[in-house]
């Protein structure tokens, strides 16, 4: 967990470092901007960029399929553990979700503009302020507050107890057999539990790759879907475009990991 609160740490601080910057960047130019931004952002491990593209689309300067193809390429919390597990397949699948996240927004804002699909969007001049203050109020309210007390505890739990799950698994449910014999059940298990907005539920399919159990595709599939706790302030802000971006993640996700299952991945 030492390296999982490091990676968390190194996180936080790009992100104080880059706010105030991406709408100035974002303003003016092609819209490839918002994709590549999005994605990159969605791609950080942690809460961090997904909650950045949710400001950014609630004030205008990302569309829908930017911040769909951001959440496609979010992993939330559990990136932090999958690079402390298994840090080279870790970051294959990071890149893959990142280029497929830049893909993704594309496509949405097609077929948004095909079915005139009304967002609840409106667009209004981001303000991010940057608060500039001392080192003790980053250790109160980034250190202690955000990553120790909101975050840390949580992923150290899940994480424990998606390692007892699968050690008592193998030991007394046969989890091995089981995964042999339903493959696709799993991977379509991870699409679903995907849906839920909250980090935590993806450490089982995490740990269940940690310990060879599952293939790459079913790790893919619930990497895709779930984006950790970053659609919260989104379902906040409006459910109809919440449940779009969801359903195509989901869609496009469970499609994806197919294609992989049934190439041997």
């Amino acid at each position: 967990m030492l390296l999982v609160f490091l990676m968390m740490v190194i996180v936080d601080l790009l992100n104080i470092w880059t706010k105030g910057k991406l709408s100035r960047f974002l303003r003016n130019g092609p819209k490839i901007k918002q994709y590549i931004t999005a994605s990159s952002l969605g791609a950080l491990p942690g809460c961090y960029g997904a909650f950045t593209n949710v400001s950014l689309y609630v004030h205008g300067l990302i569309s829908l399929g930017a911040l769909t193809g951001a959440m496609a390429a979010a992993s939330g919390d559990e990136a932090f553990v999958m690079l402390a597990l298994f840090p080279k397949t870790a970051i294959v699948l990071i890149i893959i979700l990142f280029i497929l996240g830049i893909l993704v927004g594309w496509i949405v804002d097609e077929v948004i503009v095909k079915v005139k699909f009304k967002t609840c969007i409106d667009c209004k001049e981001q303000q991010i302020h940057s608060h500039k203050r001392g080192f003790l109020h980053y250790l109160k309210e980034h250190i202690w507050k955000h990553i120790l007390r909101k975050h840390l505890w949580k992923t150290g739990l899940w994480t424990f107890g998606a390692l007892l799950f699968v050690e008592f698994g193998v030991q007394y449910l046969h989890l091995n057999s089981f995964s042999t014999q339903y493959p696709l059940l799993l991977l379509l298990f991870a699409a679903l539990l995907g849906l839920i907005p909250e980090s935590g539920p993806h450490m089982i399919f995490i740990s269940l790759f940690a310990n060879g159990i599952i293939p790459f595709s079913v790790l893919f599939t619930s990497a895709f879907v779930q984006d950790g706790h970053g659609m919260l302030p989104m379902l906040a802000y409006s459910v109809k475009d919440s449940v779009l971006i969801k359903a195509m993640n989901l869609g496009i996700g469970t499609s994806l990991g197919l294609i992989l299952f049934f190439m041997g991945f």
